[in-house]
């Protein structure tokens, strides 16, 4: 910018999110950012070049979004909290952020004067109520990969370019920056940063791969578990060329958050790594942070491989992953050089395990269809049936999967079988994201259709109304299939496993569980101009998925609310 005279932190700031390459800056209103919001008014009547910015009314879906947006994108985006309290209100969702491995700049601000100090009053709020002992940035550390505070306004634009940088490493994830009101106010000297450009690849030496590679020549039953290489550029094809060209069975197990390889692939050997842990004489652990639960219960012969450019992470508190060899360059470039060493293999012993996983295979076709088949022949709607459905419907249409089920996970996984790069995501941490996080995938994949499947407790902790107000406000039409079984049935069920026979089991009374009280879940979007639907009998499922289907490819968002079984 050439003129200097009045510039301030707020200007430093939007220069600073432009040189970081963020598209987006995701807003959750505060006092904070009026100077934030003068120069991006500025910079759009001037014409110069700025992220989009988005207004939204509710602290987690800014952070929700710019999850979602940063799990197509893989590019960290800016968001903006309202000081403290507005901080611990995302909190959940920039922990959600961290788990899922997704970049971001979030600041939000306190005072440093109180009034007290020269220059413009920052008001007398931050003095009575938004102020917390040790700063913002304090209460950010525990959920973030790095959090401090701006201290001067001629630092704040290398203070961004750093968070960006530290948010796009990996394991990637938030950084936190807290940016006083009086930083943002005070006059700027126009210094901008230098544009931030995309981290160096890592590589394992040779060495390291040759090792590997002989180990899993040796090796008669091989099997690859995976939780987050498709989180990695290139890393869903990588895993793919890799397994195809060892012949090894890979497993997803239900810590996955992510589709890393192709659910209808012969070489996928489901989700229960249970019978591998007997079975197997080598493990490959590929991005995977918590493959054995108990974390002690050790699979009986196996050697372990553990391939992850950061194995240990940080933010896990307990990790245990038995390994005998690292392998930690850049996951994709070391599955592409293990592919290129998968070279005098014993004919036999490839022959033997290929057999053995075809059968695997062939028995799980066979157990999801008759499952399939149980569901359509069932009294009311089955889960399997809506999912299934909604696979039947999907087909060719290069759709997107956020899912933010429990009790349902499994079913959905299982029965939509999902085979593209970036074609599902699992939502992280606490539940009451996964609008936020679907209306963000279709923020960065406007062409593609985006379905929510959400169970009615997860959609009962979403911010439903902030939520539709951001999907109208910016054209972001999503499908939302809500699995209704009017219970909390995940807590019901961890109630009944802990006191089988206790006072509850005995009398019948269910506390913290029971959501039949709730109102009909469509109807909250009829105020928006929303498409709803409530489906409680099997022969009303198709058409009314078609009906929604048909809304979203309008532009409207739907919401299918769907009363099942179980």
């Amino acid at each position: 910018m050439n003129d200097t005279a009045h510039l301030d932190g707020g200007d430093a700031l939007v220069t600073a999110f432009t040189a970081a390459g963020a598209d987006h800056v995701f807003c959750s209103s505060g006092s904070e950012w009026a100077p934030v919001w003068e120069s991006l008014a500025r910079r759009h009547r001037d014409l110069l070049p700025c992220p989009g910015y988005l207004d939204l009314t509710h602290e987690t879906v800014a952070v929700g979004m710019a999850t979602g947006y940063g799990l197509i994108t893989r590019r960290p985006q800016g968001v903006l909290l309202h000081a403290a309290p507005g901080l611990l209100q995302g909190s959940m969702a920039v922990h959600g952020a961290l788990l899922a491995g997704v970049p971001m700049v979030v600041a939000s601000s306190e005072s440093t004067t109180y009034g007290d100090g020269p220059g413009q009053d920052p008001g007398g709020q931050w003095y009575r109520n938004l102020s917390i002992v040790g700063g913002p940035h304090g209460v950010a550390q525990p959920f973030t990969k790095w959090a401090t505070e701006a201290a001067s306004v001629h630092t704040l634009p290398a203070m961004v370019t750093r968070a960006a940088e530290l948010a796009r490493r990996a394991p990637a994830g938030p950084a936190y920056l807290n940016i006083p009101l009086e930083i943002l106010l005070e006059e700027w000297d126009g210094r901008e940063a230098k544009p931030v450009v995309a981290p160096g690849s890592t590589h394992s030496s040779p060495e390291e791969a040759d090792t590997v590679a002989r180990l899993i020549r040796e090796a008669l039953n091989p099997v690859i578990v995976t939780e987050t290489s498709g989180r990695e550029a290139g890393g869903f094809e990588a895993l793919v060329a890799f397994a195809e060209a060892w012949q090894i069975p890979v497993v997803e197990p239900d810590s996955a958050v992510c589709g890393n390889f192709p659910r209808t692939h012969p070489l996928h050997a489901g989700g229960d790594i249970g019978p591998w842990m007997e079975e197997a004489d080598l493990i490959l652990l590929v991005n995977c942070r918590a493959p054995f639960y108990p974390p002690s219960r050790r699979p009986s012969k196996a050697r372990i491989v553990v391939i992850d450019e950061v194995p240990q992470r940080p933010h896990v508190v307990y990790q245990v992953l038995f390994a005998d060899h690292y392998l930690e360059g850049g996951v994709a470039n070391t599955l592409r050089q293990l592919a290129k060493r998968a070279q005098d293999l014993d004919p036999a012993a490839v022959a033997a395990r290929r057999a053995a996983q075809e059968e695997r295979h062939a028995a799980e076709q066979r157990a999801i269809t008759a499952a399939e088949e149980r569901a359509a022949d069932t009294e009311g709607i089955d889960p399997v049936l809506v999912a299934a459905t909604l696979r039947e419907l999907l087909a060719g249409e290069d759709a997107v999967v956020v899912d933010e089920t429990i009790t349902h996970s499994r079913v959905v996984k299982r029965h939509l079988r999902t085979a593209d790069p970036d074609s599902y995501f699992y939502v992280q941490g606490g539940l009451g994201q996964g609008i936020a996080v679907a209306l963000g995938v279709k923020l960065a994949a406007r062409d593609r259709p985006v379905v929510l499947t959400i169970g009615d407790g997860a959609f009962a902790y979403n911010p439903v109304i902030p939520s539709y107000d951001a999907s109208k406000a910016y054209e972001l039409p999503l499908l939302i299939v809500v699995f209704n079984n009017r219970v909390y049935k995940s807590m019901n069920l961890n109630h009944r496993r802990f006191y089988p026979e206790g006072a509850a089991a005995e009398t019948g009374e269910w506390l913290g569980t029971d959501l039949h009280r709730l109102p009909r879940l469509a109807a909250f979007a009829e105020p928006f101009g929303m498409h709803t639907e409530t489906v409680d009998t099997p022969d009303a499922l198709t058409p009314a998925l078609e009906r929604a289907l048909k809304a979203v490819a309008e532009g409207t968002t739907a919401v299918v609310d769907v009363l099942v079984t179980r």
